[in-house]
């Protein structure tokens, strides 16, 4: 492919990718097998990253976009947006795309706060919106999560007032792994302050089957101030390619557009998305495999006496009585990653869930570093 970027170009595009699908798949498992096997380097249980990567058609299509190389993506962008709004049941215009869903939230940020207004976040929960509270100067308000390690969202609804610019929901809940049920979401978002925009970031939304549970995409038409984070981080396997989107009204969309980079998205990680949205029974494939390796690894931590909080996510949290940091470190000292330090749950580690052999590792690991009661 050495013209633009047409359609029609990134129609043929997907196509090769899709049709080289049974002649490369071999090759790339391979490839990314030994990418992420413990001989090029330690095992990574510490960023909930997706090890298995995206899927055979979405890598194929990765390696198909080089002859778009030289040319910017606006219309593999414009194709995007409408494949999510055709998703998603919305207007193109109410989408919005970032480089990474860590940059959705930058946006927002950047869009709705400033020096006299407030965000207002559970704690501890993910730490990027916080972060970039700071830049717009704006005043945080951290409430504590509930005794069982959920959003305190009638808190949260106390803490906002006339100032409030932005509420920040993740969930399911950064680090967690706790959700917020969709009927007390829907009351949440029913006392906030039409005036503050509530962002709710669903990263993790594909892992969920707590059916209380509901993406608050649905809740859209009922509340303007509403906007909804997605990422191809995880379940699709892309974080290293950075493609997240925002879904919300097209005032709030446009508003949050101001505050985008240009082109931010490469047409490769655009053509992996693509294909990505289209191969279902990937993301059906990969809920199952991790959260049936969650809950067995979580059992065997249970048998040695430890507490786990229950997740609905490709992490966990468990109790350790002290502080992580020493804990970490002999991990790492293992060839091991493993979550960082939450301030204000310490005494807890998160731990991202790996392929089987690499919980093994992690478990065994565990049992010479720290040994447990048996339950």
């Amino acid at each position: 492919m050495s013209g633009p970027l047409t359609r029609r170009s990134l129609a043929r595009l997907l196509g090769a990718a899709a049709g080289a699908t049974l002649l490369e798949a071999p090759r790339i498992a391979t490839a990314a097998t030994a990418a992420s096997s413990p001989a090029s380097g330690p095992i990574r249980l510490s960023a909930n990253e997706n090890p298995y990567g995206p899927s055979a058609p979405a890598l194929a299509a990765l390696r198909d976009s080089g002859g778009a190389a030289s040319r910017y993506p606006g219309a593999v962008r414009a194709e995007l947006r409408e494949r999510l709004a055709r998703l998603h049941g919305v207007e193109p215009d109410q989408i919005a795309l970032g480089c990474g869903s860590s940059d959705v939230l930058r946006m927002a940020d950047a869009a709705f706060l400033g020096p006299d207004r407030k965000i207002v976040a559970a704690e501890p929960t993910f730490e990027a919106v916080l972060g970039y509270a700071k830049v717009t100067r704006a005043e945080a308000v951290k409430v504590p999560l509930t005794a069982d390690f959920r959003h305190d969202l009638p808190a949260m609804a106390a803490a906002c007032d006339a100032s409030t610019g932005l509420v920040y929901v993740c969930n399911p809940n950064n680090p967690t792994g706790t959700i917020v049920g969709g009927d007390d979401l829907a009351a949440f978002l029913a006392r906030v302050p039409p005036s503050a925009i509530v962002l709710v970031d669903e990263a993790y939304h594909h892992f969920v089957e707590d059916p209380r549970y509901r993406t608050a995409i649905d809740l859209l038409p009922r509340f303007p101030n509403l906007v909804v984070a997605r990422t191809f981080s995880k379940i699709y396997g892309m974080a290293g390619l950075r493609v997240g989107y925002a879904v919300g009204s097209e005032a709030n969309v446009e508003t949050m557009g101001r505050y985008a980079s240009w082109s931010s998205v490469n047409c490769a990680a655009l053509a992996g998305a693509l294909v990505s949205l289209s191969d279902a029974d990937h993301v059906v494939r990969q809920r199952r495999l991790f959260n049936e390796t969650r809950r067995w690894a979580c059992g065997e931590l249970e048998k040695q006496g430890r507490r786990v909080i229950p997740s609905e996510t490709n992490f966990f949290m468990v109790e350790i009585g002290s502080d992580v940091g020493p804990l970490a470190q002999a991990f790492r000292s293992r060839g091991i990653l493993v979550g960082r330090r939450f301030p204000s749950m310490s005494g807890w580690l998160r731990v991202s869930v790996g392929k089987r052999e690499e919980m093994q590792r992690f478990l065994a690991a565990f049992r010479e570093i720290a040994p447990g009661k048996a339950a």
